[in-house]
């Protein structure tokens, strides 16, 4: 375990050599990162590790890969799924032009079951959706659209308890161990890396997701960005968090009402 003092020297470092704020993060949540990656790259001490990440670029993203979370499926949370689909998307089909942003968007699952539904409603030829994270490897993945086949079988019955409207397998091509999902979902999709910490809104949506990233962050990082998310969503949109995240006591709270009473989806009410 590396000691809280030199984490925070670190973390430091790296905020002013790459640009990557990780000083807010939740420590408990960092800690555990970190000693997993000292543990699977074999280092041996504290100055190793800060010299390897402050000289090579390369193993610096490794770094970041491991801090960053990246686990998720497609239409993970079913029920979450089928509030969008009832009460948010007859909302979004009253609009001439539909902007959606996935902050946060690792691998790029749920940007593509957000197309699916999209498509489902007859609402994806109006709809762009911009896909952004902190992690340049994953973005390209998600930009991609390839999947492993393994996953498949997970993602079909997901998108069956989601509500799915056809057949899941009428949305990818199987490519031996990979599933390639059809271009009409990703030309839709704009995908950049973002820093949720340090970057500015970019544009105005009338649906925001950004699920299960609040949760690795301190109260401080959080409130910075709901604010950052507030100024990025359009009078009278969306804003969905993960099942463990809230708007609760932040300086967004007044400004927005809750839609459904078990899933965390917002109505901006201004």
């Amino acid at each position: 375990m590396i000691a809280t003092e030199n984490l925070e020297n670190l973390l430091l470092e790296i905020s002013i050599r790459y640009g990557y704020d990780f000083t807010q993060y939740s420590r408990a949540s960092l800690q555990r990162r970190v000693a997993s990656f000292v543990a699977k790259e074999r280092i041996h001490n504290f100055a190793e590790l800060r010299h390897r990440i402050m000289n090579d670029g390369h193993y610096f993203t490794l770094f970041v890969e491991e801090v960053t979370v990246n686990v998720t499926e497609m239409f993970r949370d079913a029920n979450f799924y089928k509030a969008l689909r009832s009460t948010v998307l007859p909302v979004l089909a009253t609009y001439p032009f539909i902007r959606i942003w996935h902050a946060g968007c690792s691998t790029g699952e749920e940007v593509y079951s957000m197309a699916i539904l999209l498509k489902e409603a007859g609402l994806l030829q109006k709809s762009l959706l911009y896909a952004t994270d902190i992690n340049q490897t994953v973005v390209e993945k998600a930009r991609s659209g390839l999947f492993s086949m393994q996953t498949m079988q997970q993602n079909s019955e997901n998108y069956i308890k989601a509500g799915g409207q056809g057949e899941f397998s009428a949305y990818y091509s199987a490519n031996y161990n990979l599933a390639r999902f059809d271009e009409s979902l990703s030309s839709r999709m704009v995908f950049s890396t973002h820093n949720l910490v340090s970057d500015a809104s970019f544009n105005e949506f009338q649906l925001i997701l950004c699920r299960n990233v609040l949760i690795y962050f301190d109260k401080d990082l959080q409130n910075k960005v709901l604010e950052t998310m507030d100024k990025s969503l359009d009078s009278l949109g969306f804003l969905a968090l993960g099942s463990k995240e809230s708007i609760r006591f932040s300086p967004i709270d007044k400004q927005y009402i809750q839609i459904d009473n078990k899933e965390k989806i917002w109505r901006k009410t201004i």
